[in-house]
Protein backbone atom coordinates (compact mmCIF):
# COMPACT_ATOMS: atom_id res chain seq x y z
CA UNK A 1 0.00 0.00 0.00
CA UNK A 2 1.57 3.57 -0.89
CA UNK A 3 0.11 6.68 0.62
CA UNK A 4 -0.11 10.28 -1.60
CA UNK A 5 2.93 11.17 0.11
CA UNK A 6 5.05 8.09 -1.14
CA UNK A 7 5.42 6.63 2.02
CA UNK A 8 4.84 2.65 1.82
CA UNK A 9 3.01 0.43 4.38
CA UNK A 10 3.26 -3.54 4.10
CA UNK A 11 -0.69 -4.98 3.37
CA UNK A 12 -3.55 -4.26 0.99
CA UNK A 13 -5.83 -5.31 3.76
CA UNK A 14 -3.48 -3.79 6.63
CA UNK A 15 -1.19 -5.76 9.40
CA UNK A 16 -0.97 -6.93 12.44
CA UNK A 17 1.45 -8.48 14.86
CA UNK A 18 1.52 -9.70 18.55
CA UNK A 19 3.32 -8.55 21.60
CA UNK A 20 3.92 -11.39 23.55
CA UNK A 21 4.66 -10.24 27.23
CA UNK A 22 6.09 -12.94 30.01
CA UNK A 23 5.96 -11.86 33.54
CA UNK A 24 9.41 -13.01 34.11
CA UNK A 25 11.07 -13.09 31.20
CA UNK A 26 10.07 -9.67 29.19
CA UNK A 27 8.53 -8.87 25.66
CA UNK A 28 9.19 -11.42 22.69
CA UNK A 29 10.84 -9.37 19.69
CA UNK A 30 11.93 -10.53 16.04
CA UNK A 31 15.08 -9.20 14.55
CA UNK A 32 14.14 -8.56 11.07
CA UNK A 33 15.70 -10.05 8.49
CA UNK A 34 17.80 -7.65 5.82
CA UNK A 35 15.51 -7.92 2.62
CA UNK A 36 12.71 -7.12 4.76
CA UNK A 37 10.41 -3.30 5.45
CA UNK A 38 13.35 -1.20 8.13
CA UNK A 39 15.40 -4.64 8.00
CA UNK A 40 17.80 -4.49 11.05
CA UNK A 41 15.46 -3.73 13.30
CA UNK A 42 13.64 -5.38 16.08
CA UNK A 43 9.80 -5.38 16.67
CA UNK A 44 7.14 -7.56 16.64
CA UNK A 45 6.21 -11.19 14.79
CA UNK A 46 3.32 -10.07 12.49
CA UNK A 47 2.27 -9.28 9.19
CA UNK A 48 -0.05 -8.57 6.29
CA UNK A 49 -3.79 -9.71 7.16
CA UNK A 50 -5.16 -11.66 4.29
CA UNK A 51 -8.72 -10.40 2.83
CA UNK A 52 -11.55 -10.97 5.73
CA UNK A 53 -9.42 -11.96 8.38
CA UNK A 54 -9.81 -10.59 11.76
CA UNK A 55 -6.61 -8.10 13.17
CA UNK A 56 -6.38 -10.54 15.92
CA UNK A 57 -6.46 -13.96 13.85
CA UNK A 58 -3.99 -11.95 11.30
CA UNK A 59 -1.99 -11.37 14.34
CA UNK A 60 -1.79 -14.85 16.08
CA UNK A 61 -1.30 -16.39 12.34
CA UNK A 62 1.46 -14.42 11.54
CA UNK A 63 2.91 -14.74 14.84
CA UNK A 64 3.10 -18.11 14.50
CA UNK A 65 4.40 -18.91 11.65
CA UNK A 66 7.24 -16.47 12.37
CA UNK A 67 8.26 -17.48 15.98
CA UNK A 68 6.35 -20.84 16.29
CA UNK A 69 4.17 -19.73 19.07
CA UNK A 70 2.15 -22.86 20.18
CA UNK A 71 -1.70 -22.59 20.30
CA UNK A 72 -3.26 -21.88 23.54
CA UNK A 73 -0.03 -20.08 24.57
CA UNK A 74 -1.17 -16.74 25.00
CA UNK A 75 -4.09 -14.38 26.25
CA UNK A 76 -4.79 -11.68 24.45
CA UNK A 77 -4.88 -8.90 27.42
CA UNK A 78 -5.64 -5.74 24.49
CA UNK A 79 -6.02 -4.44 21.03
CA UNK A 80 -4.24 -1.29 19.69
CA UNK A 81 -4.87 -0.16 16.54
CA UNK A 82 -2.96 2.98 14.58
CA UNK A 83 -5.57 3.83 11.50
CA UNK A 84 -4.78 5.69 8.70
CA UNK A 85 -7.89 5.27 6.95
CA UNK A 86 -5.87 3.82 3.78
CA UNK A 87 -4.00 1.43 5.96
CA UNK A 88 -4.20 0.27 9.77
CA UNK A 89 -1.79 -1.35 12.01
CA UNK A 90 -3.08 -3.48 14.69
CA UNK A 91 -0.52 -4.75 18.18
CA UNK A 92 -2.36 -7.39 20.01
CA UNK A 93 -0.74 -7.57 23.25
CA UNK A 94 -0.97 -10.98 25.34
CA UNK A 95 0.02 -12.51 27.86
CA UNK A 96 2.07 -15.84 28.01
CA UNK A 97 -0.57 -18.47 29.77
CA UNK A 98 1.58 -21.37 28.96
CA UNK A 99 5.28 -21.30 29.05
CA UNK A 100 6.97 -21.81 25.43
CA UNK A 101 10.53 -20.97 23.43
CA UNK A 102 10.27 -19.33 20.26
CA UNK A 103 11.32 -20.89 16.82
CA UNK A 104 12.78 -19.22 14.14
CA UNK A 105 9.98 -20.74 11.39
CA UNK A 106 10.48 -18.90 8.27
CA UNK A 107 13.15 -16.37 6.64
CA UNK A 108 11.62 -12.82 7.59
CA UNK A 109 13.11 -14.03 11.42
CA UNK A 110 17.20 -13.71 12.02
CA UNK A 111 16.51 -13.72 15.66
CA UNK A 112 14.11 -14.21 18.48
CA UNK A 113 14.40 -13.01 21.86
CA UNK A 114 12.75 -12.22 25.62
CA UNK A 115 13.78 -9.00 26.38
CA UNK A 116 13.56 -7.20 29.51
CA UNK A 117 10.88 -3.90 29.43
CA UNK A 118 13.57 -2.17 30.49
CA UNK A 119 16.17 -2.92 27.94
CA UNK A 120 13.73 -2.58 24.96
CA UNK A 121 14.46 1.15 23.70
CA UNK A 122 18.28 -0.20 23.81
CA UNK A 123 17.57 -2.20 20.56
CA UNK A 124 17.36 -0.50 16.99
CA UNK A 125 13.75 -0.91 16.55
CA UNK A 126 11.52 -0.62 13.79
CA UNK A 127 10.44 2.83 13.44
CA UNK A 128 6.49 1.98 13.98
CA UNK A 129 7.05 -0.59 17.15
CA UNK A 130 9.47 2.69 18.40
CA UNK A 131 6.83 5.20 18.25
CA UNK A 132 4.40 3.31 19.74
CA UNK A 133 6.20 1.71 22.49
CA UNK A 134 6.37 4.51 25.22
CA UNK A 135 2.58 3.96 25.35
CA UNK A 136 2.44 0.34 25.22
CA UNK A 137 4.96 -0.17 27.78
CA UNK A 138 2.73 2.27 29.93
CA UNK A 139 -0.80 0.24 29.13
CA UNK A 140 1.65 -3.04 30.29
CA UNK A 141 0.91 -1.43 33.52
CA UNK A 142 -3.11 -1.69 33.65
CA UNK A 143 -4.25 -4.87 34.60
CA UNK A 144 -8.10 -5.00 34.35
CA UNK A 145 -9.78 -7.92 36.33
CA UNK A 146 -13.62 -8.46 36.38
CA UNK A 147 -15.26 -9.69 39.18
CA UNK A 148 -18.72 -11.54 38.36
CA UNK A 149 -21.47 -12.00 40.63
CA UNK A 150 -22.75 -14.83 38.58
CA UNK A 151 -26.20 -15.34 41.12
CA UNK A 152 -27.58 -11.76 40.23
CA UNK A 153 -26.35 -11.55 36.65
CA UNK A 154 -28.16 -14.97 36.03
CA UNK A 155 -30.81 -13.94 37.95
CA UNK A 156 -31.15 -10.86 36.04
CA UNK A 157 -32.50 -12.72 32.70
CA UNK A 158 -35.74 -15.02 33.07
CA UNK A 159 -34.56 -17.55 30.74
CA UNK A 160 -35.61 -20.66 32.88
CA UNK A 161 -32.15 -20.49 35.00
CA UNK A 162 -33.45 -21.55 38.51
CA UNK A 163 -34.75 -24.98 36.99
CA UNK A 164 -30.64 -25.82 36.28
CA UNK A 165 -28.70 -23.06 37.99
CA UNK A 166 -25.29 -25.13 37.20
CA UNK A 167 -26.24 -24.74 33.64
CA UNK A 168 -27.17 -21.28 33.70
CA UNK A 169 -23.44 -20.66 35.51
CA UNK A 170 -21.59 -22.80 32.82
CA UNK A 171 -23.62 -20.78 29.37
CA UNK A 172 -22.52 -17.35 31.24
CA UNK A 173 -18.80 -19.10 31.88
CA UNK A 174 -19.01 -20.12 28.26
CA UNK A 175 -19.78 -16.23 27.62
CA UNK A 176 -17.81 -14.20 29.42
CA UNK A 177 -15.04 -16.65 28.19
CA UNK A 178 -14.34 -15.07 24.63
CA UNK A 179 -15.88 -11.32 25.71
CA UNK A 180 -13.50 -8.52 24.30
CA UNK A 181 -14.98 -5.25 25.99
CA UNK A 182 -14.45 -1.83 24.72
CA UNK A 183 -11.85 0.55 26.05
CA UNK A 184 -14.74 3.26 26.71
CA UNK A 185 -16.92 0.62 29.25
CA UNK A 186 -14.17 -0.01 31.53
CA UNK A 187 -12.87 3.71 31.64
CA UNK A 188 -9.23 2.54 30.51
CA UNK A 189 -6.72 4.41 28.86
CA UNK A 190 -7.13 4.69 25.44
CA UNK A 191 -3.63 4.27 24.55
CA UNK A 192 -3.78 7.66 21.99
CA UNK A 193 -0.93 8.33 19.45
CA UNK A 194 2.02 8.43 21.04
CA UNK A 195 4.90 11.30 19.91
CA UNK A 196 6.23 9.96 16.28
CA UNK A 197 3.10 8.20 15.11
CA UNK A 198 1.20 10.72 12.90
CA UNK A 199 -1.92 9.01 12.57
CA UNK A 200 -4.96 8.39 15.33
CA UNK A 201 -4.42 5.25 17.28
CA UNK A 202 -6.44 4.20 20.08
CA UNK A 203 -7.13 1.08 22.18
CA UNK A 204 -10.37 -0.48 20.69
CA UNK A 205 -10.93 -3.15 23.23
CA UNK A 206 -10.06 -5.07 26.53
CA UNK A 207 -9.90 -9.04 27.47
CA UNK A 208 -9.47 -8.61 31.19
CA UNK A 209 -8.87 -11.25 33.56
CA UNK A 210 -12.73 -12.83 34.77
CA UNK A 211 -13.67 -14.16 37.77
CA UNK A 212 -16.73 -15.86 38.05
CA UNK A 213 -18.32 -16.52 41.97
CA UNK A 214 -20.69 -19.11 41.88
CA UNK A 215 -22.76 -20.25 44.83
CA UNK A 216 -25.50 -22.70 46.28
CA UNK A 217 -26.19 -25.06 43.44
CA UNK A 218 -24.74 -23.43 40.64
CA UNK A 219 -21.02 -24.44 41.93
CA UNK A 220 -22.12 -27.82 40.73
CA UNK A 221 -21.40 -26.54 37.03
CA UNK A 222 -19.05 -29.24 35.46
CA UNK A 223 -14.99 -28.42 35.53
CA UNK A 224 -13.72 -27.45 31.79
CA UNK A 225 -10.73 -25.52 29.76
CA UNK A 226 -11.63 -21.54 30.56
CA UNK A 227 -9.98 -18.21 30.73
CA UNK A 228 -12.72 -17.56 33.42
CA UNK A 229 -11.71 -18.33 37.01
CA UNK A 230 -14.49 -20.11 38.47
CA UNK A 231 -14.25 -19.54 42.45
CA UNK A 232 -16.91 -21.57 44.22
CA UNK A 233 -17.85 -19.60 47.35
CA UNK A 234 -18.20 -22.16 50.18
CA UNK A 235 -20.91 -19.99 52.36
CA UNK A 236 -22.12 -16.46 51.33
CA UNK A 237 -21.13 -15.75 47.97
CA UNK A 238 -21.23 -11.40 48.93
CA UNK A 239 -18.19 -12.16 51.12
CA UNK A 240 -16.06 -14.48 48.43
CA UNK A 241 -16.42 -11.65 45.90
CA UNK A 242 -15.32 -9.08 48.20
CA UNK A 243 -12.38 -11.28 49.16
CA UNK A 244 -11.70 -11.72 45.24
CA UNK A 245 -11.74 -7.70 44.83
CA UNK A 246 -10.00 -7.44 47.27
CA UNK A 247 -7.29 -9.25 46.65
CA UNK A 248 -7.11 -8.11 43.03
CA UNK A 249 -6.76 -4.68 44.34
CA UNK A 250 -4.27 -4.97 46.74
CA UNK A 251 -2.48 -6.06 43.66
CA UNK A 252 -2.71 -3.19 41.63
CA UNK A 253 -4.81 -4.34 39.37
CA UNK A 254 -8.04 -2.01 37.92
CA UNK A 255 -10.98 -3.89 39.63
CA UNK A 256 -14.50 -3.84 37.95
CA UNK A 257 -17.55 -5.39 40.16
CA UNK A 258 -20.36 -6.85 38.26
CA UNK A 259 -23.89 -7.03 40.33
CA UNK A 260 -26.99 -5.15 40.88
CA UNK A 261 -27.16 -5.93 44.33
CA UNK A 262 -26.70 -2.20 46.52
CA UNK A 263 -24.93 -3.73 49.61
CA UNK A 264 -22.21 -5.48 47.94
CA UNK A 265 -21.67 -2.72 44.99
CA UNK A 266 -21.17 0.23 48.42
CA UNK A 267 -18.99 -2.87 49.70
CA UNK A 268 -16.70 -3.21 46.48
CA UNK A 269 -16.22 0.39 45.98
CA UNK A 270 -15.09 1.08 49.78
CA UNK A 271 -12.55 -1.17 48.38
CA UNK A 272 -11.63 0.97 45.45
CA UNK A 273 -13.18 -1.37 42.87
CA UNK A 274 -15.62 -0.01 40.26
CA UNK A 275 -18.95 -1.43 39.78
CA UNK A 276 -21.18 -2.00 37.21
CA UNK A 277 -25.13 -3.33 37.36
CA UNK A 278 -25.69 -7.01 36.34
CA UNK A 279 -27.25 -5.43 32.88
CA UNK A 280 -23.67 -4.19 32.06
CA UNK A 281 -23.09 -7.61 31.33
CA UNK A 282 -26.25 -9.21 29.78
CA UNK A 283 -26.62 -6.06 27.17
CA UNK A 284 -23.39 -6.60 26.31
CA UNK A 285 -21.18 -4.38 28.34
Amino acid sequence: MVAESGEKYWGRYGAAGVLAVDADRGVLLQLRVGWSHFGGTWGVPGGALHEGETALDGAVREAQEEAGIPDGALRPRFVRVVDLDIWSYTTVVADVAVAFEPVISDPESVALEWVPIDEVDQRPLHPGFAAAWPVLRELLTVRPVIVVDAANVIGSVPDGWWEDRAGAAKRLRDRLATVEIPAESLDLPSGSAAAGERSPASVTQWSPEIVLVVEGKARSLPDAPSTVTVVRASDHGDDTIVDEARRRVDAGATVTVVTSDRELRERAERLGARTQPAGWLTRGC
